[in-house]
């Protein structure tokens, strides 16, 4: 695998710092197998449990690096940043912790029980747009009025560290993997991956996971040029996004190895079938990664698969329609 070379994007020694910087706050997720669950794909499937995170879920390792590298002059003038949740929980208990003031724009209608929690850590939240990137649009403006920090959700090198330690804790206790499966929105926990495996060498090949009705980003993958999509209509917000970004994108485009697309009914099964077989609750986005080893179960016999949970912050709303 080749050296990254996208601008800004982070290298090895930026996920080791990272760790550092968040060890005292992230302790290592699990990295476990679970007979049911190898039962039930038939396959050797160990999943790298980010859902046991402080926020319940991977981006906490993020918004830690990211805030905690911040000056006294940013943290004094605080952060805007726009999210469905997960990145939202991640920036505001960084925020918290580091005495920073923080805003984040949620689209209309946005999960409930993330804006909550978001607002649990501390954050001000302004709600507004139809999805993510309608939302993120007005946090862009705030920004250029306020000269408050804007922390986007993936064009951040920070981010993508910090989120890269993960990585690191999968590559270090399982080096001979053999396949990664990890969900994408933004795409910076697919990129931390990126970034350790090819640094590190391994031969793991990583395959994102996207949602059939919000597959801008895996149409820009696919095809010649970047596309925006008409709306991103799936109940898996972490991955509801119409847009690509430029530092994840650029890293994805040249590196990921494959990419598939899952259907609602899919994604609700990845949800069910991490609940039954590992006894974790999953949001749609956290499931992805088993239901696409489960569909791809004929061609991963005899491989070393790691399914990343990104995430278990699924409302109960949505949990209601996924059980039914």
């Amino acid at each position: 695998m080749g050296e990254i070379k996208t601008m800004n994007a982070p290298t090895l020694n930026d996920v080791y710092v990272a760790r550092e910087r968040i060890a005292p706050r992230v302790p290592r997720t699990p990295l476990l197998r679970h007979p049911l669950l190898d039962q039930a794909t038939g396959l050797t499937i160990w999943v790298k449990h980010e859902n046991h995170n402080p926020t319940c879920a991977f981006k906490v390792r993020g918004g830690l690096n990211l805030v905690g590298a911040m000056s006294l002059e940013e943290r004094v003038k605080g952060i805007v940043t726009a999210s469905t949740g997960n990145h939202g929980q991640s920036i505001a208990m960084a925020s918290r912790i580091h005495g920073v003031p923080c805003t984040v724009f949620v689209p209309t209608g946005n999960n409930p029980e993330k804006n909550a929690a978001m607002r649990a850590y501390g954050a001000t939240l302004e709600e507004g747009g139809r999805d993510f990137d309608e939302a993120r649009e007005r946090c862009e403006r705030r920004a250029a009025e306020t000269g408050a920090r804007y922390v986007h959700s993936a064009n951040e090198p920070l981010l993508i560290a910090g989120v890269g330690t993960y990585a690191l804790e999968i590559f270090e206790e399982l080096p001979n993997a053999d396949v990664v499966f990890v969900p994408i929105g933004g795409g910076s926990g697919a990129c931390g991956l990126i970034t350790v495996r090819n640094a590190l060498g391994s031969r793991a090949k990583i395959i994102g996971v996207g949602a059939a009705q919000a597959d801008a980003i895996y149409r820009s993958w696919k095809g010649p040029q970047r596309v925006v999509g008409q709306s991103a209509d799936t109940f898996a917000e972490g991955i509801a996004t119409r847009v690509t970004f430029d530092l994840t994108f650029g890293i994805l485009k040249e590196f990921l190895d494959d990419f598939m697309l899952l259907t609602e009914d899919e994604l609700a099964s990845g949800v069910r079938l991490t609940l039954g077989a590992t006894h974790n609750l999953a949001e749609g986005a956290g499931g992805a990664a088993m239901a696409a080893a489960y569909k791809r179960r004929d061609e991963l016999a005899g491989r070393r698969v790691v399914c990343v949970m990104s995430g278990g912050n699924i409302d109960q709303a949505k949990l209601k329609m996924v059980l039914a």
